[in-house]
């Protein structure tokens, strides 16, 4: 009875990174200013002076990378990430980044979706955010990626792998209700990956562009119906074929890889209390 119930301990608590205050104050300061940065045809007002340094964006992706990579190394250092947790984050990176250029260039056919919403699931947010991050940094070098586009797709990818650590019930949870709850964030989170990633470069299509195109003096609801019609033109069927392959993944691969993600986690016991108790004589 004991014995059982210090595995369940143990499995309730097995999440390789947790998040400390440093971190979360530093995951809320990239966060920010990813929002401003994806957001800002929406957040600034037509007369003020972002549009006119929209050439400036680059110096923004650069900064944003930055603190990125600040992000991870202030969870790491926090967290006190152990080798067994450094292992497993590269053994998932790795499998992501290779997973990754499977589909390139089909139909959104994109299978380290998957993937990372079952890491997320099992590992935590915190192990959510530095997988996704290096997930895509990885398969940036793997594919020849690489590009002012990359620390928004990082950073997309960390929310998207975070959020599934977030979702509720991840020690009670199991079963197809897990299932359907991990496969119905896969479909609607691959939609919202999509449109962070069409809000970083749809703003920089240029004036000469069709109607869709960005209007830096257009007021914002003109812009929320260009961009609307931008992702209905340009993405809507990748995002689609994207959702639908992460839900079919999910659903038929998914109750193996909880299993084995899960059972590495619990031998790894990442943070098993450790105990000292006297001899019986």
């Amino acid at each position: 009875m004991a014995q059982t119930q210090v595995q369940a301990q143990v499995q309730a608590q097995a999440r390789a990174v947790r998040l400390g205050p440093r971190s979360v104050l530093a995951l809320l300061l990239v966060s920010a200013v990813g929002v401003a940065a994806l957001g800002w045809p929406f957040l600034a007002p037509p007369e003020s002076s972002v549009a006119a340094h929209a050439q400036d964006a680059p110096w923004l992706f650069a900064g944003l990378l930055v603190l990125l990579v600040a992000v991870v190394g202030a969870t790491i250092s926090e967290s006190g990430l152990g080798p067994k947790a450094v292992a497993m984050v590269g053994v998932l990176a790795a499998a992501g980044a290779a997973l990754r250029p499977i589909g390139a260039g089909t139909a959104g056919i994109e299978p380290m979706f998957f993937l990372m919403v079952l890491s997320g699931r099992v590992l935590g947010p915190g192990f959510g955010f530095v997988l996704g991050s290096l997930t895509m940094f990885a398969s940036a070098l793997l594919t020849g990626g690489v590009g002012p586009w990359l620390p928004f797709q990082m950073l997309s990818m960390g929310w998207f792998a975070m959020g599934a650590g977030l979702l509720p019930g991840p020690d009670r949870l199991r079963g197809r209700g897990e299932l359907l709850l991990l496969a119905g964030y896969g479909f609607v989170g691959a939609f919202a990956y999509g449109t962070a990633m069409n809000l970083a470069g749809w703003p920089f299509m240029g004036e000469n562009s069709t109607s869709i195109a960005f209007d830096a003096d257009a007021p914002v609801a003109v812009n929320l119906a260009r961009f609307t019609a931008y992702c209905l033109a340009t993405s809507l069927g990748w995002d689609l074929g994207r959702a639908l392959v992460t839900v079919v993944l999910t659903c038929l691969l998914g109750p193996a890889v909880l299993r084995a993600l899960r059972r590495a986690t619990r031998r790894a016991a990442f943070e098993a209390p450790v105990a000292f108790e006297a001899a019986s004589r």
